[in-house]
């Protein structure tokens, strides 16, 4: 819906004229969003609240899972020191290695749809290494680039980069056939055909698969840390439980789970502005289409 639909119903609103059948579905699925959205509000406060019951009756012990109240203690103690720190070189390792393995991961996967040859070589290879616990290479990562952030990054991008191959070089394939079969019938390459039918349809898969990696970045980067970091996130969980302090570990956990939900929502609300700039642009091609003279007539 547009800025002048939204002000037309208003004004129909104001008016009490009737909404159309239209109006009245859009405005149902906006309800409904926001059914879900207070939903989902209510379900995480009751579990928080339910956890902080049952750790202040004693039910729950709090010295085997903590409780809200001790976590929100525990943040405000580390913010004095230095847990911005260990939050920014967990995000810093967890952002390059996730815009390395997007970009390493798109450039195989459209050179491997360019050709058919290699992607067929290529097949066995990458189930193979899509099946492989990445935790096994931890070692020989150590050994190749040495135990610091380097580590932690090669991690996560072993772990996104595959899946990234994977699932972008199925959404080219995804093409209607008929589209290539139209381009080559004009003479089209293969170059013009991946740059007018198949990205442009393979999107929405790539914005999928930006979602996806979100999750597997902090995956790789948190088991990385586990494994050779002196700082980050992973680094305190690790501390926290090798001398029982479970507080520290929750509030680690939980300061993973909002920055990997903020850096999620980033994802979410840049797929939804770039589906309104198509939306956009669409609308303004039917316009000038059909504002064209007929020169047939």
């Amino acid at each position: 819906m547009t800025k002048d639909d939204r002000q037309e119903k208003q004004k129909k609103k104001a008016r009490g004229q009737p909404l159309s059948p239209h109006e009245k579905y859009l405005l149902g699925v906006k309800r409904g969003k926001m059914l879900v959205r207070l939903w989902q509000l209510l379900v995480l406060v009751a579990l928080i609240g339910l956890w902080e019951l049952l750790t202040a009756v004693g039910v729950m012990d709090a010295f085997f899972m903590s409780s809200p109240s001790r976590i929100v203690r525990t943040f405000a103690e580390l913010m004095t020191d230095g847990f911005m720190y260990h939050i920014g070189v967990t995000l810093l390792e967890c952002v390059i290695g996730f815009t390395v393995s997007m970009a390493v991961g798109c450039v195989i996967a459209v050179l491997l749809w360019l050709s058919p040859l290699a992607r067929r070589i290529s097949e066995p290879y990458l189930v193979v290494l899509n099946a492989l616990p990445k935790i096994a290479l931890g070692p020989l990562l150590i050994i190749w680039v040495g135990s610091g952030s380097k580590a932690i990054v090669l991690m996560a991008v072993l772990i996104c980069v595959i899946v990234t191959i994977i699932s972008v070089l199925e959404g080219l394939r995804s093409t209607a056939p008929d589209k290539l079969l139209l381009l080559r019938s004009m003479g089209a390459s293969r170059l013009q055909m991946l740059r007018y039918a198949v990205l442009p349809s393979a999107l929405p898969t790539l914005l999928s698969v930006l979602k996806i990696n979100v999750g597997l970045s902090w995956v790789g980067t948190i088991m990385g840390e586990y494994l050779v970091s002196g700082a980050g996130l992973g680094y305190l969980i690790v501390y926290g439980g090798q001398v029982f302090d479970t507080d520290l570990v929750m509030t680690a956990t939980v300061t993973l789970c909002v920055l990997a939900a903020l850096m999620y929502g980033a994802v979410a609300l840049a797929e939804k502005l770039l589906a309104g700039r198509r939306k956009k642009r669409r609308a303004a091609d039917k316009v000038n289409a059909s504002e064209r003279p007929d020169n047939g007539i």
